[in-house]
């Protein structure tokens, strides 16, 4: 069974399930976290949704160059979560399933494109206390024990 996080169920919500791939990249000591300032100021792993036809690989990719600039290699799942929430962007309440993976940063091709993103290397022992959404903070620090 699939760990849940988060908020609870709001009651005669319809959840939709959005599943996504996020990536926990180590280097030095240090991870890269991504702080998305809009709708709301956020520290969290990097990655995002699966695209309908996209593979979760594929996704984990695309979503960590557009939210850090970063190209990545050597992906290794860890685990998986999910959690419900609402997405003011999307205007969506969400049953979020989340794929997470330990990744090694290759290249810094630029800045993120993905707007209202920056991306911040956060000492190892910060981690627990930067990252917000628990889901994304327990996988973090489980990888950085490995």
């Amino acid at each position: 069974m699939m760990r849940r996080v988060g908020e609870s169920v709001v009651p005669g919500k319809r959840y939709r399930v959005r599943a996504g791939a996020y990536g926990v990249a180590v280097l030095g000591g240090r991870v890269l976290v991504t702080h998305q300032s809009l709708p709301l100021p956020e520290f969290q792993l990097p990655g995002g949704g699966i695209d309908p036809g996209e593979s979760p690989l594929v996704a984990l990719h695309r979503e960590f160059y557009e939210e850090t600039g970063w190209r990545i290699a050597k992906p290794r799942r860890l685990g998986a979560y999910r959690r419900f929430t609402y997405m003011p962007d999307y205007d969506l309440w969400a049953e979020k399933v989340c794929h997470i993976y330990l990744v090694r940063p290759t290249l810094q091709l630029g800045p993120p494109t993905e707007p209202h993103h920056t991306a911040l290397w956060v000492e190892a022992g910060q981690v627990g206390g930067v990252i917000e959404n628990e889901g994304d903070r327990l996988w973090a620090l489980r990888a950085l024990q490995l």
